[in-house]
């Protein structure tokens, strides 16, 4: 079964604006925001939806740069996460009762304290590069890697 889940990330020209993950999938971890599908909603109708509950910025235009997929295994569902840049946006960032707003510099982004495929996809999301993956990871869930593949592509 596939799940699909948005992914949603700011950045200016020296930051990139993340969520400490304060509680369920992910708890403790810095993030984009996002989430998923709600019934009969698009991909960006839900991930403006999330972005404003998670951190209070009203979404003004979206660039999707990413599809990766997230197995974990021993579980029959497969994650597709749509990636997308915050272009344009209205409004501060804010905490909410699931997230709370960061600004990092670009050169000091916490990947020791995100999910360790970050590390990989990041970089080409940051050099403005359009990306396809699949990671996939042990059954336990806990972050550790066990097979992955990731390629820049022309158009989504």
């Amino acid at each position: 079964m596939v799940k699909k889940l948005t992914l949603c990330l700011a950045v200016n020209e020296s930051e990139i604006l993340l969520g400490l993950k304060k509680r369920g999938f992910g708890e403790g971890r810095w993030n984009g925001f996002g989430g998923k599908l709600e019934k009969r909603e698009t991909i960006e109708e839900a991930a403006r939806r999330e972005v404003f509950e998670e951190s209070g910025l009203i979404v003004k235009e979206l660039e999707k740069k990413g599809i990766i997929t997230f197995e974990f295994e021993s579980d029959q569902e497969t994650l597709e996460v749509h990636i997308f840049q915050i272009l344009n946006f209205e409004g501060e960032a804010k905490e909410s009762e699931e997230m709370k707003p960061r600004w990092f510099n670009k050169k000091e982004i916490p990947f020791d304290k995100m999910w360790s495929d970050d590390k990989y996809w990041l970089p080409l999301f940051l050099d403005g590069k359009k990306f396809k993956g699949r990671f996939l990871f042990d059954a336990e869930k806990t972050n550790e890697i066990k097979d992955f593949e990731l390629i820049e592509i022309e158009e989504i």
